[in-house]
């Protein structure tokens, strides 16, 4: 547990600066717009807007815990992904603003829950609605789609209550100590993996689908990913049908009082559904031979027995 909340309402818990306040005052995204979606547990059971960006535990690397935040920019990893795929300087659309116009070339259109609503595809034998975070849709002139790239958008969840340290940073006191909350890394291996791995799959099966699956996630969470399955995810050189690519990102250095520390890329990999899938079923770090066993003996013998 022992968690620390690094960025509150976009901001330093210490700053106090009048656009950090007014912000925190009217607990809004300074992100996306609109009020803050992430949520806890208050007094009586009822929710309030938690207001929590990006955390810490343990370890001096911050963590983004919350989606929006890494829609910093206007959405720049979205349009980062378009570029990387369909090549740079075409326009990008947001999908509640599309329309067909002779006199416009190509373009991209971005639909996701924020941005025209998600792409849902027909429930499979009665079952769901299969969909992914983003389609990037590269459409023409005449409104006719080209091609497309699906993105999945992924940060942390947070375990516990932060209840105090927000009571505190909201009404601008010191928060002493950490919070009784934690990061949910367990997530990586119980829903993250497993969906990439599904999702991963039914695109390798659509033709216009082209450069396979993004996966945009903070950069501990790709570290995470990659000690789970061992470092065993084999490079390839490009996107491609049938691959996944890592990208991840992380908040720059500390900055001055009224101001929001940048979003910075650090890198990215490509490999294929099927190298992630046998590293998830075969992982390479496992412990040592009978450490169970090993385990079981020192809780007995603490017992006393």
């Amino acid at each position: 547990m022992a968690l620390q909340i690094i960025e509150f309402f976009g901001y330093s818990p210490r700053d106090k600066s009048t656009a950090a306040g007014a912000t925190r005052q009217s607990l809004a995204c300074p992100f996306v717009g609109g009020t803050c979606t992430k949520t806890l547990r208050g007094d009586g059971g009822a929710k309030v807007v938690g207001g929590a960006c990006t955390v810490r535990q343990a370890t001096p690397s911050p963590v983004i815990c919350c989606p929006k935040r890494l829609y910093a920019g206007r959405y720049r990893i979205l349009q980062d992904v378009a570029e990387a795929v369909f090549g740079p300087g075409l326009p990008f659309v947001p999908g509640s603003q599309v329309s067909v116009d002779p006199r416009v070339g190509n373009r991209v259109f971005a639909f996701g829950s924020s941005l025209g609503g998600e792409v849902r595809l027909p429930p499979i034998r009665g079952r769901g609605g299969f969909f992914v975070d983003w389609i990037l849709a590269l459409v023409d002139k005449q409104g006719e789609l080209k091609e497309f790239v699906a993105v999945e958008v992924q940060s942390i969840d947070t375990t516990g209550n932060y209840r105090k340290e927000r009571e505190a940073h909201l009404a601008e006191r010191e928060f002493a100590g950490y919070s009784n909350a934690g990061i949910n890394w367990e997530n990586v291996n119980k829903r993250i993996l497993p969906q990439l791995i599904y999702k991963g799959h039914v695109l390798r099966r659509e033709t216009l689908c082209k450069a396979g699956l993004f996966f945009v996630c903070p950069t501990p969470v790709y570290e995470k990913i990659s000690v789970r399955v061992g470092g065993n995810l084999t490079k390839y050189p490009a996107p491609a049908p049938g691959t996944l690519t890592f990208r991840w990102y992380n908040i720059g250095p500390e900055v001055r009082s009224g101001q929001m520390r940048k979003l910075v890329f650090e890198d990215q990999l490509t490999t294929t559904v099927e190298q992630l899938a046998y590293a998830f079923l075969s992982p390479g770090n496992l412990p040592p031979e009978d450490s169970y066993a090993k385990a079981i003996r020192a809780k007995i013998k603490a017992l006393g027995v």
